[in-house]
């Protein structure tokens, strides 16, 4: 299934992407989860992140940096489950931020994720649309929110 946020902020696209670091991630934990950053070596090819949740529920997560690019019109990096909580079997996240102008990026949430079957996925949609969400007030809030939107 996929799952697709875009979200308007203020700030050049190389700059926006330069400062997805370890302290947006932290910015980024849901909010209604206690979650504790066991490893997050950045957000280049090769890097890895490793989460552990302590509630509501207890689990890991950790997922690979594969992908990472730089262009004319948009930088990205991707990271792919290796272990994930229950219901999880495939994690595929595209963190893009396109160009708009010399001031203005657009920040894209690409997610592919599959639960054991096709019910259980759909019934992983709605949670996960709750949980990524809030990332829109949260850039915004800390990249700035352009003017013209």
């Amino acid at each position: 299934m996929k799952l697709i946020l875009k979200t308007r902020v203020t700030g050049n696209y190389k700059a926006v992407m330069a400062q997805f670091d370890r302290q947006l991630f932290e910015a980024l934990s849901p909010g209604l989860a206690k979650v504790e950053i066991v490893t997050f070596t950045g957000s280049r090819k090769g890097d890895r992140v490793h989460l552990r949740f302590l509630s509501p529920i207890k689990a890991e997560w950790i997922s690979d940096i594969t992908e990472d690019y730089v262009n004319e019109k948009e930088a990205c990096f991707v990271d792919e489950g290796i272990v994930l909580p229950f219901p999880l079997r495939y994690w595929r996240h595209r963190h893009i931020v396109r160009r708009i102008s010399d001031t203005e990026s657009l920040i894209i949430d690409d997610i592919t994720f599959k639960g054991p079957n096709r019910l259980a996925s759909l019934l992983l949609y709605p949670g996960l649309l709750a949980g990524f969400y809030p990332r829109k007030k949260i850039y915004r809030r800390y990249f700035g929110a352009p003017t013209s939107t």
